[in-house]
């Protein structure tokens, strides 16, 4: 490698000898004389510049010494100069021996795994000679079982026993079928005769002794599957067809009953009519019944459904994951009953977990026929207490999701989608209601007079306190929708309803911010959706009464505050000094303006006091506002007269303390 090396030379000069360090790059070698050749005629050279006697030898020698202590001196600047390099050069070795390291670990660890894959390598070798051979035996003994089929000889009697036997099992199939679709036509007939011959009685339906009775042939049904496993489907078909009849018979007289029972106070159904009072709120206890009946409906008819829906998987011999076995239940229900809940399938038993799987599509379709058709008596109860009170809906939303997230088992398929149905039909007649408040605040919007607090400002705080007795569970989502719906609008509205006199909007804004933050106090202060539209009023409230105040204080004292303004624009362009020699800007126009603007100053407050009343029709927000007009009246005053003072020093300005005692007295 080449590297910078240093070399001295000797130049003379007016008889001086001077040593120049010269830095050059040349090749490292090994030399065998111990002077170069170059270095050897540098030293004649030198030698022949000096003529010199025996005595001048100690002159000499010490020329010599300092000639050897300048080379000296520039070899150890050369030393000094490469020190960077070999810093340099150390840092690349500890690098490399890092890097060597980090090399030696991954080698390590890809010798662990090489070594694992190897042993796993020779396992598999082993299983697949294993199944080579098994496959090599199974092949020789299906030629040898060939063999021997050939060789044997079935007599035609055997042939005739087999075509009787199946002959018999087809007619036993056939008779059993038909006699178990009449059994259960005959036992659901004979339950709707016996359990609805009375009236006005409230029954919760009782299938224990039908259950009991159907159990009884459950063992048939496992030797009609073991025959014929399609001789099941018409079976299941006529049970749940008659089941279905029994099932949507008993909630029909169940509904029709709680609704004939159920006696409710009548709840207002438009909340933003203009023709609705704002009286006291009204008791949510006054249509409790409302969501009592429906979560009696709910307590009495989803556990009967899901034990139906279980009952009707083990006693038709479902093999699905849920189920311990296919007919277990079936034959005895009344033993651990959660053992129907909790089946275990085999460990390596894939031939049954495939076929549970492939009958989930057929049960759930059997559980639809099922139960098809129940549903409606579900809706015609929850649209029969929505027309009763809307605000049920609310309730009614929370106990539908309470019973909802309780429906885990496969088996309760079609009840969750009932409860699915059941919570959508809910949010849209919910929706509906939500819709028509909408349209009313809207429709307030077009015949409002523009003066006073609009009318759905106080209702929609009458709402509000209604509706959150009514939240429960899960509900609270719902509701909080509600009111990002309707405030959105109600802003909206107000904002509308302000514009269509601009001379009067900032009082219209500021009455109706009021009595929304006034009205919703006490809700803001412990619902987080309510607050967040409080403080939207208060910051709409407070910009409404700074530009309301700034318009009275500004018509009140208009040539004050003109001249203020006109010194203001005026100091972007001149200095304060030139001012008071501009057109009307004299110290005699200050005076004249001084004289016309506060002279009688308790007539002229007054005056700006009852600019401030009037028109304001809530009279509970005249203290506070002239409180604030008072403040902002002071702040102003009191730049005017720091103005005045910087650019007319010397005159006379009452100052900003007198006037705040004069106000203070007022």
């Amino acid at each position: 490698e080449n590297t910078p090396v240093a070399s001295n030379r000797i130049r003379v000069e007016g008889g001086l000898a001077t040593s120049i360090l010269i830095k050059s790059d040349t090749q490292v070698t090994v030399e065998k004389e111990l002077v170069s050749q170059a270095e050897e005629e540098d030293m004649e050279t030198l030698l022949g510049t000096y003529v010199m006697g025996v005595g001048e030898a100690e002159a000499f020698s010490e020329r010599m010494k300092r000639e050897l202590q300048a080379l000296e001196a520039a070899n150890v600047y050369a030393l000094l100069e490469s020190e960077t390099l070999i810093e340099e050069v150390l840092q690349g070795l500890e690098g490399a021996s890092i890097c060597v390291e980090d090399m030696d670990e991954w080698l390590g660890i890809f010798n662990v795994k090489l070594r694992h894959m190897r042993e796993d390598i020779e396992s598999i070798e082993v299983r697949n000679n294993k199944l080579e051979l098994h496959s090599a035996n199974y092949k020789i003994l299906i030629d040898e079982l060939d063999k021997l089929i050939q060789r044997l000889h079935i007599p035609n009697e055997v042939k005739e026993k087999r075509a009787e036997l199946e002959k018999s099992k087809n007619t036993f199939v056939r008779r059993a079928s038909e006699f178990l679709r009449n059994y259960f036509s005959g036992l659901v007939d004979f339950m709707i005769k016996k359990y609805f011959s009375q009236r006005g009685v409230l029954k919760r339906p009782d299938h224990a002794d039908l259950r009991y009775k159907c159990r009884t042939y459950a063992r048939l049904l496992q030797h009609l599957k073991s025959l014929d496993k399609n001789s099941l489907v018409p079976l299941r078909k006529a049970y749940c067809h008659s089941l279905n009849l029994l099932l949507r018979r008993e909630a029909r007289e169940f509904a029709n009953e709680l609704r004939a029972s159920t006696k409710v106070g009548k709840a207002p159904t438009t909340w933003f009519e203009s023709s609705a009072g704002s009286g006291p709120v009204p008791n949510s206890a006054e249509t409790a019944a409302l969501s009592d009946a429906y979560s009696k409906m709910l307590t009495v008819f989803i556990p009967l459904l899901v034990d139906e829906s279980s009952f009707f998987a083990h006693f038709m011999c479902f093999d699905v994951p849920g189920l311990s076995n296919g007919c277990r239940s079936g034959s005895d229900s009344n033993e651990k009953p959660e053992d129907a809940q909790e089946g275990t399938v085999s460990d390596g038993n894939n031939a049954k977990i495939n076929r549970s799987s492939s009958e989930l599509g057929p049960l759930n379709d059997s559980l639809q026929e099922l139960l098809d058709g129940i549903q409606e008596d579900f809706y015609s109860l929850v649209d029969w207490a929505f027309k009763a009170d809307p605000l049920r809906c609310i309730s009614m939303h929370g106990i539908t999701e309470r019973y909802l997230s309780g429906q885990k088992a496969d088996t309760a398929g079609f009840v969750r989608l009932l409860l699915d149905d059941l919570e959508t039909r809910i949010s849209i007649n919910f929706g509906r209601f939500v819709d028509d408040c909408i349209y009313m605040i809207e429709k307030t919007e077009r015949n409002a007079r523009q003066m006073g607090v609009l009318p759905y400002i106080p209702r929609f705080s009458i709402l509000a306190t209604r509706m959150e007795q009514y939240i429960q569970g899960q509900s609270r989502d719902l509701v909080d929708q509600t009111y990002t719906k309707i405030v959105s609008i109600m802003f909206v509205c107000l904002e509308r309803t302000a514009q269509m006199d601009p001379k009067y909007a900032d009082i219209v804004l500021l009455e109706n911010y009021a009595a929304f933050q006034n009205s919703l106090y006490d809700l803001a202060n412990v619902v987080p959706t309510l607050a967040k539209f409080y403080h939207q009023a208060s910051e709409s409230y407070d910009q409404a009464c700074t530009r309301h105040i700034n318009m009275v204080i500004f018509i009140t004292f208009e040539r004050l505050f003109l001249f203020a303004r006109r010194i203001e624009e005026l100091m972007f362009n001149i200095s304060p000094e030139e001012i008071q020699f501009q057109a009307a800007m004299s110290k005699a126009d200050l005076r004249k303006m001084l004289k016309a603007s506060l002279s009688g100053l308790d007539k002229t407050i007054n005056a700006m006091y009852k600019k401030l009343q009037k028109n304001l029709t809530s009279e509970e927000l005249l203290p506070s506002l002239w409180e604030k007009c008072k403040n902002d009246f002071l702040d102003k005053y009191g730049s005017f007269v720091k103005l005045v003072h910087k650019v007319y020093p010397g005159e006379s300005v009452p100052p900003a303390a007198e006037m705040r005692k004069l106000l203070s007295q007022m």
